[in-house]
C-alpha cells in the first residue's frame, strides 16, 4: 500500500512535523524526522484524541 503523507502548514517553520496518511480504513501518523516509526489508529480514535487536545486535556505536556 502506498501512503500519501500530509503535514500541517503550521509545522513548516518550526521543524516539528507530524505527518498523517490514510489507507485501508486506518489513519497513520509519523514524525518527519523518524519516518520509519509509524503509529496506526482509526478515524474515531484520532477524532477523540483531537477533541481532547482542543479541550486542553493534554496542555500539561507542553
Amino acid at each position: 500500500m502506498e501512503l500519501h503523507w500530509r503535514k500541517a502548514s503550521f509545522s513548516a517553520d518550526t521543524g516539528a512535523c507530524i505527518e498523517v496518511a490514510e489507507g485501508e480504513g486506518w489513519v497513520f501518523l509519523r514524525e518527519s524526522d523518524d519516518p520509519e516509526v509509524i503509529v496506526r489508529t482509526t478515524r474515531r480514535k484520532l477524532r477523540a484524541f483531537l477533541d481532547g487536545v482542543k479541550a486542553g486535556e493534554f496542555d500539561d505536556f507542553v
